[in-house]
């Protein structure tokens, strides 16, 4: 057996950030959290920002946490966050202000002012990914348009991981993965799309060279180092979006699998070796995003478990406190079909009073409308399957073949009632797992890059060996047809 050696990943969301740290002896990873604390916006009167100072401080914290109980075991960093936001650096390499965050408003109505000077259509062409006002394509020509000064003082264009990894490390670089989501990125040609953001008037000079996942960027900062207790540890960029890793991390046994990344956004697709950009893609707002090895997650992003969670934050705040195994039992105990929803639909986006707008959605499309807090999230889930089979029906009509099995992977696999539902509506078997696809994925190609496996597939193996699996196969599939067909006249 291999001598066991350390990895560390650090994993920041939109709410929170953790450290997880695994051991790995060669066969099987191990994860065990390490720290853990709150990300979320902060509020200044210039709009909504992401406090990445104080992200930068607790990193520092959980690697002195990790210098102190491994030690020189330790033989890699790695860290993915979220996409889309970003930051700018001066000359010197400096921030020049705090990151926004991708909720704040002053990207609203950049859509228009894209497409007069380049089409919709062409941009799609030119990136292959899914229109969205927060990504960092209209962050940046928000900029243009304000004719910030922030601009004229930039030098250097960053995603969030990205300046993460060049304060632990010197190096200024991004990462492919996190690239792909901006909108800026060209897959086709490799390389920042440069003519399409020189015509949309965003500076091109502000654009880093763009690494593989699984570049090791260099060894902790000396001052870093020192700070923390720790010398000498490669820090390497994983697949720097947390997408990215978790997909890495589908325990798939071969190629032509689909996938789900479920929790509380949902990310539907199958990984593929070649962007699919065309008429149809463009037309499904699918997307191309980057993953490991150079292949391309071919996804469509969905609500997923936000329906769910914002009922339970509304029945919380009027003294009705429950689990979500209480919630998910209510649901299995409720007649199934009485009323379909489609979880895509905008008046779900927002937070708020989830119950009442389900019951109000219902009312407004002529259906019965739920009234328990069973039928309520019975409605929800299966809405959320409902739509996993129309996605895998796109992607398989684009593909021109059929994907099996169906991988959940991610926090939304503790929800067995949805895996189970997943499979009656579409007819495919499920397998649902690990819950830590993303901090797993991190590791293993941290674990790649340094030579301690030798492939994407050799990685999902062990995977495979050191987590628990579930399948669910299609147990009951009367009823699901016909709430499909009344799906389908919901979303058009």
């Amino acid at each position: 057996m291999a001598e066991t050696c350390c990895f560390l990943a650090f994993d920041l969301g939109a709410e929170s950030g953790r450290a997880i740290l695994c051991q790995f002896d060669g066969e099987r990873f191990e994860l065990s959290q390490v720290h853990r604390f709150p990300t979320g916006p902060t509020i200044l009167p210039d709009g909504l920002h992401w406090d990445v100072l104080r992200f930068w401080n607790e990193i520092k914290t959980a690697l002195a946490m990790v210098a102190r109980e491994c030690g020189d075991s330790l033989v890699g960093i790695g860290l993915d966050t979220w996409g889309v936001d970003s930051a700018l650096l001066d000359r010197n390499g400096a921030l020049v202000a705090n990151p926004y965050h991708y909720r704040d408003s002053r990207t609203d109505g950049m859509y228009a002012y894209a497409f007069d000077r380049v089409p919709r259509e062409e941009i799609f062409e030119r990136t292959g990914i899914q229109f969205m006002e927060i990504n960092s394509l209209y962050q940046l020509l928000s900029l243009v348009v304000a004719q910030s000064p922030l601009l004229d003082t930039a030098e250097t264009f960053l995603t969030i991981p990205d300046l993460l990894n060049y304060w632990l490390t010197g190096r200024i670089a991004c990462e492919f993965t996190i690239a792909t989501t901006t909108q800026c990125y060209d897959p086709r040609a490799g390389d920042w799309a440069w003519s399409m953001l020189e015509r949309l008037g965003i500076p091109t000079r502000i654009f880093p060279e763009v690494v593989p996942p699984g570049t090791v960027l260099g060894d902790l900062a000396p001052a870093v180092a020192d700070e923390v207790g720790l010398a000498g540890v490669p820090v390497i960029a994983p697949a720097c979006h947390d997408t990215g890793s978790a997909v890495a991390a589908v325990p798939a046994e071969g190629p032509g699998f689909a996938w789900i990344s479920s929790g509380t956004w949902s990310v539907q697709g199958a990984e593929l070796v070649q962007p699919l950009i065309d008429e149809r893609s463009l037309a499904y707002n699918f997307t191309n995003e980057g993953g490991a090895e150079g292949t391309f997650r071919f996804s469509r992003n969905i609500m997923g478990l936000w329906l769910v969670q914002e009922c339970r934050r509304t029945w919380a705040r009027a003294g009705e406190e429950m689990s979500y195994g209480e919630i998910t039992d209510l649901a299995g105990d409720a007649a199934p079909f009485l009323a379909i929803v489609d979880p895509d639909h905008a008046g779900f986006l927002p937070p708020g009073d989830m119950p009442s707008r389900i019951r109000d959605y219902c009312r407004e499309t002529g259906q019965l409308v739920p009234q328990t807090k069973g039928e309520i999230v019975r409605c929800a889930l299966e809405g959320l399957a409902l739509r996993y089979r129309w996605v895998l029906e796109r992607t398989e009509e684009m593909l021109g073949y059929e994907l099996e099995p169906i991988h959940i992977v991610g926090g939304g696999t503790q929800n067995h009632l949805l895996s189970q539902l997943t499979a009656d509506a579409i007819g495919r078997r499920v397998v649902t797992g690990p819950v830590e696809a993303t901090a797993a994925g991190n590791v293993m190609v941290q674990a790649l890059a340094l030579g301690h496996i030798a492939s994407l597939a050799e990685g999902r193996r062990i995977i495979r060996n050191s987590f628990p699996l579930l399948t669910f196969e299609s147990a009951d599939r009367s009823g699901w047809d016909q709430a499909y067909e009344r799906f389908l006249t919901l979303v058009g």
